[in-house]
């Protein structure tokens, strides 16, 4: 697999051989289109960034660094915001993005359903980061309580497969409850009316059920799943772009590390960002992972293993080799 540079999360000297081998691709680039390096104006490109209300993508948009660094190579930047991972893939199948960040379990549904992506780097697990709510007078007390309940969920994000995790700990068959569909503001608004017994949500809406609702947190992701943040791209763009991908990634690092130690700033950030009240993003940054990395084989590995159970379940029409899902799998 081709590994794009991950620059602050290196040593120092590895950095800065990360940074050699960006301006590598840069040239390889240059050279492939027939073009004497700086001698001849480069051609004019865009990168359309794909995010969602959280994450290291926003804080990067809302830092404003990326956009500098590629106006140097006359790439300009279009940024489209997504309710969640699926829509958000989804865009990136049919060409309306190039570049965005999901959870674990979008990047499977959207594999299985034909997208031509591949995985280009992924957050530290952040398994407190999601988890399944009740509302602050509920009953429920332990996961074994909600054999045949309602549970809001967004099919196809990562608190699908923290469902269907958490579930299987309380040893309750998938189809023994009753799983509701349904886009973050609706899920938390049939929440708020009681229409469901319980919510599968990850930050920042998380955070704002607790927050703002009283709502109590049954599980979170802590023992039951990894909850990493991948970064994705249309396989042709990053066959043909990527000397813009190993800059966003180098970004993205800069600003993991100085986001873990800058929690405050981050969540001011975030509420330019989001509209979200602070204290509500302090909660949700505290608990998100910092640090961007190449991808595994053992991330690769855990992503085979989501995609599997979702195949027993039924809830993708075909097994998929995740591998496949990297930009090396094709010449």
């Amino acid at each position: 697999m081709h590994t794009f540079p991950i620059g602050a999360s290196l040593p120092r000297r590895e950095h800065r051989a990360a940074r050699r081998h960006a301006l590598a691709i840069a040239g390889a680039t240059l050279l492939a289109a027939g073009l004497p390096g700086a001698a001849l104006a480069q051609p004019k490109r865009e990168l359309r960034i794909g995010f969602q209300k959280y994450g290291t993508l926003t804080i990067l948009k809302g830092r404003g660094t990326l956009e500098p660094r590629l106006r140097e190579k006359n790439v300009t930047v279009k940024w489209t915001e997504f309710p969640a991972g699926p829509v958000l893939l989804e865009g990136l199948n049919v060409g309306s993005i190039d570049f965005g960040t999901v959870g674990e379990a979008p990047p499977i549904f959207a594999q299985a359903a034909g997208a031509n992506l591949v995985y280009v780097g992924h957050e530290p697990p952040s398994p407190r980061s999601e988890a399944i709510v009740v509302p602050k007078g509920s009953a429920l007390r332990t996961l074994a309580d909600l054999r045949g309940k309602k549970i809001a969920l967004n099919k196809g994000s990562n608190v699908h497969y923290l469902l269907v995790k958490a579930l299987e700990k309380a040893g309750i068959p998938y189809q023994d409850v009753q799983a509701v569909f349904l886009p973050p503001a609706d899920a938390r608004a049939a929440f708020e009316r009681n229409a469901v017994d319980a919510w599968a949500i990850w930050d920042p809406f998380l955070a704002a059920a607790e927050k703002q609702l009283g709502a109590r947190v049954l599980a979170d992701g802590t023992g039951l799943v990894a909850n990493h943040q991948f970064y994705l791209a249309s396989r042709p763009y990053a066959q043909q772009q990527g000397d813009v991908i190993a800059i966003v990634l180098d970004e993205l690092a800069k600003v993991d590390a100085w986001g873990k130690s800058h929690l405050a700033d981050v969540a001011a950030i975030l509420a330019r960002q989001t509209g979200l009240e602070v204290p509500v993003l302090e909660l949700a940054a505290g608990r998100y992972s910092y640090g961007v990395q190449p991808v595994s084989p053992a991330v690769i590995a855990g992503q085979q293993k989501i995609a599997d159970v979702f195949t027993r379940l039924k809830l993708i029409p075909t097994s998929i080799i995740v591998k496949d899902a990297q930009l090396a799998s094709r010449p």
